[in-house]
């Protein structure tokens, strides 16, 4: 396995825990969660911090610490939007 699989593999097993202890779940569509957890990878590959890729970078780390994933905002774009901004993490599937 090459070191991005291990990371790819590592990142997706964060966004999966992370969302199933906050009530979310990922996105359906593989290739947005997979196109998302690819930006996260190399985020913290050239940054050091796995930052939103949907956020820009200001190097300013008071700045830049809400865009670290879950992101500062993550939790009411999902209750106004029924997703975050990125679109990794959406509302649970609604219950009839």
């Amino acid at each position: 396995m090459s070191e991005h699989d291990s990371e790819m593999k590592k990142m997706r097993a964060f966004a999966e825990k992370y969302a199933e202890k906050a009530g979310y779940r990922l996105n359906p569509d593989p290739e947005i969660v997979d196109m998302i957890l690819k930006g996260l990878v190399e985020n913290k590959k050239q940054y050091g911090r796995q930052y939103c890729p949907c956020r820009t970078v200001t190097r300013d780390k008071e700045e830049d610490r809400k865009k670290i994933c879950p992101c500062h905002w993550h939790k009411q774009e999902i209750e106004e939007d029924g997703m975050c901004h990125c679109q990794l993490f959406v509302a649970p599937e609604k219950k009839d």
